[in-house]
C-alpha cells in the first residue's frame, strides 16, 4: 500500500496554491470538498494514504482544528480510515453507500437556526442513543469514555471544548451500528454543538460545566448498564435542557443589546 501523491490541489511543488476562502461554507466544508473531489475523481484511490495533516494545512492555508475537522467528517462518512499513528487512508465505497442527506451547516447562522436543529436532533439522536445502548459494544464504550475525558480536561482548563463534545455525540452514532446516523451527524459536525453559540459568565461557567457533564454521564452510564429506554431519557432530557439553556443566553443578548 503506497502512500498516495497529493491531489493538485494539495500540490506540493509548484507554485503555492491559494489559502481556501469561504464560498458560503466553512472552512472545514472546503476541506472536506477539496479531499473528497480528489476521492471521486480518482486522484486518491482505495487504499491511498492522505496526506498528513501539516501537509494539508501548508497547500490550504487552514489551521490543524480545521484539518482534523475536516477528516473526521470523511471519516463519519466512510470515505476515509484513521489508523492511529500510522495516517488516514481512503476507504472502498460504493457509488450506493454515498448518502443523499444534505444540510448545509454553514446555514445556520442564527440562534434560531440553531435551536431549530435542536429540536431535529432530540428525535434523531434520542433514538441514537437507544440503539447504542442495545448494540454497543466494549470498544464503542471505550471511544465515547475517552471523548467525556477529553471534554473535561478542555473545559476545565478552558480550552475549546467542542470538538471532543461532539466526537462524544458521534461516537454515539456510531454505536448504532447504522451508517445513516453516523453519516447524518458527520455530516453537520460541530457546528451543531450549541456550546460554540453559548457566552458563560465566568461566575455561572462551573456551574453550566457541572450540569453539562452530568448528563452526558447520565446518557454515557445508561448506554453501559445496556438499558435504551434510560439512554433515550438521558439523551432527550440532555438535549432539551441544551435548547434551553441557548435560548434564555439568547433572549438575554436580545435584551442587552437592545
Amino acid at each position: 500500500m503506497s502512500n498516495a501523491t497529493l491531489t493538485p490541489t494539495l500540490a506540493s511543488t509548484g507554485p503555492s496554491p491559494a489559502p481556501l476562502r469561504r464560498r458560503g461554507r466553512t472552512l472545514a466544508e472546503e476541506v472536506v470538498a477539496n479531499l473528497s473531489d480528489s476521492i471521486q475523481q480518482g486522484q486518491l484511490k482505495p487504499g491511498d494514504k492522505l496526506p498528513t495533516e501539516s501537509e494539508i494545512m501548508a497547500s490550504l492555508g487552514v489551521s490543524r482544528t480545521v484539518v482534523r475537522e475536516a477528516l473526521s467528517r470523511l471519516q463519519a462518512s466512510g470515505m476515509v480510515e484513521t489508523r492511529h499513528g500510522i495516517g488516514t487512508f481512503v476507504l472502498t465505497r460504493s457509488p450506493e453507500a454515498i448518502s443523499p442527506f444534505r444540510i448545509d451547516p454553514s446555514a445556520m447562522i442564527t440562534a434560531m437556526d440553531v435551536l431549530a436543529m435542536l429540536e431535529f436532533r432530540v428525535s434523531l439522536e434520542a433514538e441514537a442513543a437507544s440503539l447504542a445502548a442495545t448494540r454497543r459494544t466494549d470498544e464503542h464504550l471505550a471511544a465515547m469514555r475517552r471523548a467525556l475525558d477529553e471534554l473535561k480536561r478542555n473545559a476545565a482548563a478552558g480550552n475549546d471544548a467542542v470538538r471532543s463534545d461532539f466526537e462524544f455525540h458521534l461516537s454515539i452514532a456510531r454505536a448504532t451500528g447504522n451508517r445513516y446516523f453516523t453519516d447524518i451527524m458527520g455530516h453537520l459536525g460541530t457546528m451543531v454543538i450549541p456550546r460554540s453559540r453559548l457566552q458563560v459568565n465566568t461566575p455561572e461557567r462551573e456551574q453550566y460545566l457541572e450540569r453539562v457533564n452530568f448528563e452526558h454521564e447520565s446518557i454515557y452510564d445508561a448506554i453501559e448498564r445496556h438499558d435504551p429506554e434510560a439512554a433515550k431519557a438521558a439523551m432527550r432530557m440532555h438535549l432539551t435542557n441544551s435548547r434551553e439553556r441557548l435560548r434564555k443566553a439568547s433572549a438575554m443578548a436580545g435584551t442587552a443589546g437592545a
